[in-house]
This record gives structure tokens, sequence and C-alpha cells, in this order.
């Protein structure tokens, strides 16, 4: 269910390249059912077919990836002109055809550009009137009935009609992309500010409480070395291992890694890490991606999903991915472990449990994404996608 309601939540000429194969497929059986006289049936039969055989190239060429932004009005644009055609060729199947004027100016209501509904929405009245016009000098029988007119007011109206639609949807748009853009920022300085906050915490940890301890260290050490006691070895290991667990914090806390190299070499540390928790299989396919504004929140991600997977999943089995996707990156994490219902981290995070739901808003806010496909006991998948760099 949530693929679909992704694929629909796209770029609208991905959901008229869907709709459009069965549009064919209903004019197809119209003209079987009417049993209609063609004028050139050959030639009917060819554009017919012609036009079923583009139509499924063209979601082929959508569902690849992205297009140019011509498409949508283009693809439109051939719907008019081959429904013209069919009308034309057709004859007796004029009739039949008719109805599918009435549902082109719809199929670009919903593409936030008002002009554009309003071109294609005149053209397709004006288109509709050009076949009468062709097929009453064609068969004198017929002639032009009034009825033509009462069609054609009804397609400008219609096309009025979905240009005030796709007039309101734009207006709506326009807010919400406000909206989103004012939040993207509120939480990107809100980032930006946890980020200055660790980094100086970090440092003072560094420069302060971390020297004092490895002085401390460094004295009781030489106790040792003076006057051997078992009690100063107890206390030299609780040093090492505070000092270890201090330094941990300041990493985690500003990683110079990140800072430094980039984001490919800090997962890379932070898969050296991992691996040392536990027995792990680890796969790792990590393409150079410099450094992207987005990696202290796509390093944050891979930590906390390696940190669940040693929490909770008991995985033997990681896969660690990173690579260039368009103008985006896109992380995946993935295990062989317990695996869990994804619907439970809006529950967890009611409870206050904010790890992953934090990401989840995070990325969302930002204009990138989380993905999770999971599912007990058949381990889990979680794909990353920053917003455009």
């Amino acid at each position: 269910m949530t693929r679909i309601v992704d694929f629909f939540a796209a770029e609208p000429v991905r959901v008229s390249a869907v709709l459009r194969l069965p549009l064919i497929a209903l004019i197809a059986v119209l003209v079987w059912i009417w049993e209609v006289d063609h004028w050139l049936p050959g030639l009917y039969a060819a554009v017919l077919g012609g036009y079923a055989v583009a139509a499924v190239i063209w979601l082929l060429a959508v569902l690849r990836g992205p297009l140019p932004r011509w498409a949508d009005w283009a693809s439109t644009g051939v719907d008019v002109l081959l429904i013209v055609v069919l009308c034309v060729v057709s004859g007796g199947a004029t009739a039949a055809l008719l109805p599918v004027f009435f549902l082109l100016p719809i199929s670009v209501a919903f593409q936030d550009r008002p002009l554009l509904t309003a071109i294609i929405g005149t053209v397709t009245a004006g288109a509709y009137l050009a076949v009468w016009i062709v097929y009453s000098k064609r068969d004198d029988r017929i002639g032009l009935p009034d009825m033509v007119y009462t069609h054609f007011g009804f397609l400008l109206w219609l096309a009025v009609a979905t240009t005030a639609l796709c007039l309101v949807l734009s207006l709506r748009a326009a807010r919400v992309r406000a909206l989103l853009e004012v939040r993207r920022q509120l939480v990107a300085e809100a980032m930006a500010a946890d980020e200055r906050h660790n980094r100086e915490v970090a440092e003072n940890l560094h420069d302060g409480p971390l020297q004092t301890l490895l002085a401390a260290r460094m004295e009781v050490d030489l106790l040792r070395d003076s006057r051997p006691d078992p009690a100063l070895d107890t206390v030299y290991d609780a040093l090492q291992d505070t000092a270890a667990m201090l330094r941990s914090t300041v990493t985690e806390l500003h990683p110079q890694v990140l800072a430094q190299l980039g984001l490919a070499p800090a997962i890379r540390e932070l898969l050296r890490q991992f691996e040392s928790r536990g027995d792990y299989a680890v796969t790792a396919d990590l393409q150079d991606v410099g450094k992207p504004a987005s990696q202290a929140l796509l390093h944050r991600a891979a930590r906390e999903l390696l940190t669940n997977i040693h929490k909770h999943a008991r995985a033997t089995n990681v896969g660690v991915t990173l690579r260039h996707s368009g103008d985006r990156i896109v992380l995946t994490v993935s295990d062989d472990g317990a695996g869990f219902d994804p619907a439970v981290i809006e529950t967890r995070l009611q409870e206050g449990h904010i790890g992953l739901g934090s990401l989840l808003a995070r990325f969302e806010a930002m204009g990138g994404a989380i993905r999770i496909d999971s599912a007990p006991g058949r381990g889990t998948v979680v794909t990353v996608t920053s917003a455009p760099e």
C-alpha cells in the first residue's frame, strides 16, 4: 500500500502514463461494441496499435527515472493529436470516440500549470469541433447536428473549470512548498545549532576533563613504577577505561573523520567500531561521495541504524551501501536479524524512544526520506535518501 501511495504522490506524468493504457483499451472496446463502419479500417487499426505500443514504451520510460518538465504537456498533446486522427480515419466510429475528448482536459488539471491546462482544454474543444466538421463534410447524411455546438460549449466550460481547479491546486501547492521551505530552514538551523553545541562540548571535554584524566593516569602510572600496589593497578585500569569512554563520547559528539575526510571514511570508521562489538559479517560498498551538505544527518542515520542492529536485531550479516543517485545520496543498511513491524515506530516515539522516529522526522523535514522494509523474522532493509544536493 505504501508503494502505491508513493507512486501516485509522484509526478502527474506518471499517473497519466498509467491511466493512458486503460483509455486506449476502452477506445478499442467502444468501437468493437458499436460495430461501426470504418472509412479506413487498416489505417485505424495501425494508428490505434501504434498508439498502444507508444503508450507502453512511454510508461516504461516514465517508470525508469525523472523526465524533463515538458514531458507532461507533450504527452497530453500527443493524446489530443492521436484521438483526432482516430476520429478522422474511423468514419462511423467517430460517435464512439467523442466522449474521449471530455477526458483529455482533466488529465492535465493536476499538473499545477493553469496556462497549460487552459491551452489543452481549448485545443481539445477546437479539435472536437474540427472532427465533426470533417465528419459532416465526408458524410452528407449526417451534417452538423446542433448537439455538436452544445458539446463544444460543454468542452469550453470544462476547459475553464479544469483551469480554475488547476489554479486553486497550484496556489495551494505553492503555499505548501513555502511552509515546507520554512520548516526545512528551521530544522536546518536547529541541526546547525545542535552541531555547534556538540562541537563545543566535544572540544571542552577533550581540552578539559579528558586531559586532566590522562594526566592523572600518567601520575598513577609513575606511582605504579616506583611503588607497585594492586590498588594502584585497579585505579589505573579504571582511569584507562574512563578515558576510553570519554574519547568515544568526544568522537560521537564531533567525529573528526567526518569533518576532515568526508562521509564514506566516517561510515567506514563506524563499521570498524561496529565489528568490534560482536561477531558480525559486514559487507560494505561505499562510494566516495565527498562531503555533502547532508553528511552530518546521514552519518547520524548510519550510527543510529548500526546501534539498533547491535541492540535489537540479533543479526549475523550486515550490509551497508553508500552511493550517488542523481542529485541525492542514498544510504542502505540491511541485516538478517529478527526484523520488526515498522508500525511500532510511531508507538515507540510516543513512549519517548525518539532515535529512529527523530531521524524520520528530520529527513522528511529536510526533503529526504527513510524507507523501512521489515517484518518479524525476515530481517530489515532501511534506505535513507538525502535531500537534493
